[in-house]
């Protein structure tokens, strides 16, 4: 393999074949995770494997994250980047086959942990990628588009399973071949790639509080969305709408979520410091999520809510990370991405727990209480941020 680019500052315009390779690399990762994820659920559950059961198998794409966020930086730095996401592109096709052929309940839970610390890693290098090679003037609107990208990546992921259903090899074998579609891309642009010459400068959790208004707000997203999104149906069923209008209303805020991220995007490309816009979206979220129990009784106004709502909150991932991009460069971006996703992936773990707890306690209204205090500890966080450390992250 040839040896990558090596990038002295930022460049002047897009760099489209490295933007290409990123964003058609991870999106073609993100069609396989969400036709995998209904997909294993569902296999499970024909097996009579419990509910309890699933759910741990589940909850080890979290631990995953968190074990491979760490590591990615290293062996980037050791290997390449473009050649680090290359055997995770494999490792991740492999183990997706593999589900198919693993009888035994306890193999998933290795398989898992190879899947998405693969596919971690391949958004961490293709996120640090984008950022490392966007124009400072912009960055928003680059990450804008790549936030876009993936989403129709994830939305088509469960299209392809109502298509191809839960039966036999051929759904294995399509995430497996989506997964591979990725390598195409990363092997054009790899001269293209940033290198790390260095070693970041930090133990890696120092990172993690190295940029606290970035790596907050991936942290409520991730708990937002992945509490939302697992709740929000039994939410919205025990509070009087149908299966079908509640399974409507998670399109309406996916459809939020992808026609808001340019937008947002171009909008911070005119900020000079991006906090008050990212306490900005997470005041809408709050008050978003504290309208949400007087507006079970019109799923049009509810709809209306959270088509703006799901475009805010996904705002927090993109702004975050463009923010995240303009404070830091080289190996110190490279581990700051990965503490950033680490921090999404806790967020994933922590969001269902505290978000169901909620309801068990204080009933079905507890859904948006839970959610209203994840925004809240970022409110007080981020506006803190700016008021005691104006000049800083």
């Amino acid at each position: 393999m040839e040896q990558p680019v090596r990038y002295h500052g930022h460049p002047e315009t897009i760099q489209w074949p490295s933007l290409i390779a990123a964003i058609s690399a991870i999106s073609a990762v993100g069609i396989a995770i969400g036709l995998g994820l209904p997909l294993l659920s569902i296999i499970l559950e024909k097996r009579g494997i419990s509910s309890t059961m699933i759910g741990l198998n589940s909850a080890m794409a979290g631990v995953a994250a968190m074990l491979a966020a760490p590591l990615t930086t290293k062996l980037a730095h050791r290997f390449g980047v473009a050649r680090t996401m290359l055997w995770a592109v494999v490792l991740s096709a492999v183990s997706a086959v593999g589900f198919y052929y693993a009888e035994q309940f306890w193999m998933w839970f290795p398989l898992r942990l190879v899947f998405h610390g693969a596919t971690t890693t391949l958004f961490i290098l293709s996120e640090f990628w984008i950022n490392a090679t966007a124009p400072p003037a912009r960055r928003g609107l680059v990450l804008g588009i790549y936030a876009t990208v993936l989403a129709v990546g994830f939305a088509m992921g469960p299209l392809l399973f109502s298509v191809l259903g839960s039966e036999g090899l051929m759904p294995f074998a399509v995430g497996a071949a989506a997964i591979l579609l990725a390598a195409i891309p990363i092997f054009i642009a790899r001269r293209e790639s940033p290198v790390l010459d260095e070693k970041p400068g930090m133990h890696f959790f120092r990172y993690i509080f190295l940029v606290p208004t970035a790596t907050a707000a991936v942290f409520v997203f991730g708990a937002v969305e992945a509490g939302g999104l697992s709740l929000f149906p039994i939410y919205a069923t025990r509070v009087g709408f149908t299966e079908a209008q509640a399974a409507l209303l998670l399109t309406v805020m996916g459809v939020g979520n992808m026609v808001f991220q340019i937008p947002l995007g171009l909008l911070s490309d005119k900020l000079r410091d991006r906090r008050p816009l990212l306490s900005l979206l997470a005041i809408i979220g709050l008050c978003g999520s504290l309208t949400l129990p007087w507006l079970t009784e019109s799923w049009a106004l509810m709809a209306t809510v959270l088509l703006f709502w799901g475009g805010c909150v996904a705002g927090l991932y993109t702004i975050g990370l463009s923010h995240l991009g303009s404070r830091l460069t080289g190996a110190d971006l490279a581990a700051a991405n990965a503490a950033f996703v680490f921090c999404y992936a806790v967020g994933t773990v922590a969001g269902p727990q505290a978000i169901g707890a909620a309801m068990d306690i204080s009933g079905n209204h507890g859904f948006a209480w839970a959610i209203a205090a994840f925004f809240a500890l970022y409110v007080v966080l981020s506006i803190g941020r700016l008021f005691f450390k104006p000049k800083r992250t």
